[in-house]
């Protein structure tokens, strides 16, 4: 049993509730998820069953979408409307073009420091664990990318403003809101937050959990992605039968031996942080048999061996 199921998480839900549900239904303690979501928030979350749990690391490379509330005239210790509330001013005099304006600077490479409560780690402890134990420590800030953010919706009588953003792993939305707000000069809460994408994966076909957790074991393994369905950014390499054994038995492909079904998306630079730099000359291998594509593995380009080395297999059959 393998492969992936796009869940569309409740709010009061943690990540781990998910996963613990998924591994009850299957009957498989092999099970992770990708991109935590905070508790109160909602939307996309594949998790991974079996031997899918390997491409786990490459899913840091998908940009994420979300769909944010936010509210003016707060500020809180969780930068968000869940916490405990630290501040109230007077957003009374805000105006539409000054909210668009505040948010003019959150497009491309930015630097942001990450809430105070969050799952970050400062000298092997999480950040949140020195919160709630009323401990200060310094907090650097981070490099993220905004790839895209727009406004979708001011509503300058209830206070309140939604907006998308798509942005890289390791983006906080949360402190997004806090910079906003001070941009602005009343502060600014999370009040709301959907993440309506994840690389390959969107809101529209995501599964309800309630409905999961009343599933038998067929009924949820018949949901299951194959492992390949979110590599969508490496390159593509098909192998004919022995070329995929040897590729299976920890042999190393020649390029000029095989048929190269597409380059990786990565092989030019892209303004993504956090890449690292054999994912530039990735490559899922399949083992092609008439019609038939059987997915092997992933592969990197050796430079020094000018061959395509593995990465991870995933069928030896």
């Amino acid at each position: 049993m393998t492969g992936i199921i796009n869940v569309n998480k409740p709010a009061d839900w943690t990540s781990h509730d998910c996963v613990a549900v998924m591994r009850r239904v299957l009957g498989i303690k092999k099970v992770g998820h990708t991109g935590t979501l905070d508790p109160m928030a909602t939307g996309v979350l594949p998790i991974c069953v079996g031997s899918a749990t390997r491409i786990m690391e490459y899913l840091d490379l998908d940009f994420k979408t979300y769909r944010c509330e936010m509210q003016l005239g707060l500020t809180s210790d969780t930068l968000d409307i869940w916490g405990e509330i630290t501040g109230r001013a007077d957003a009374s005099a805000v105006t539409e073009e000054q909210i668009r304006k505040a948010f003019e600077p959150f497009c491309g490479n930015i630097s942001q420091i990450p809430p105070k409560y969050s799952a970050i780690k400062v000298d092997g402890k999480k950040l949140y664990q020195y919160a709630r134990a009323g401990e200060s420590v310094e907090i650097k800030p981070r490099e993220v990318f905004i790839r895209d953010l727009s406004v979708e919706k001011i509503d300058l009588a209830e206070k309140k403003i939604l907006w998308q953003v798509t942005c890289s792993k390791g983006t906080y939305i949360r402190s997004i809101c806090r910079d906003v707000g001070e941009n602005l000069g009343c502060g600014a809460v999370m009040s709301g937050l959907v993440r309506t994408a994840s690389g390959a994966f969107s809101l529209e076909d995501a599964v309800d959990m309630e409905r999961l957790r009343n599933m038998d074991q067929e009924e949820a393994r018949a949901l299951l992605l194959p492992p390949d369905f979110p590599l969508i950014h490496f390159g593509k390499v098909l192998l004919d039968q022995e070329q995929a054994a040897y590729f299976c038995n920890g042999g190393h492909i020649s390029p000029r031996d095989v048929t190269i079904g597409r380059e990786p998306a990565y092989k030019e630079k892209q303004p993504h942080i956090q890449l690292r730099p054999e994912y530039r000359q990735a490559y899922n291998l399949y083992r092609k048999d008439g019609a038939q594509e059987t997915f092997l593995g992933v592969a990197f380009y050796s430079s020094k061996y000018k061959k395509l080395v593995a990465d991870k297999v995933f069928f030896r059959g």
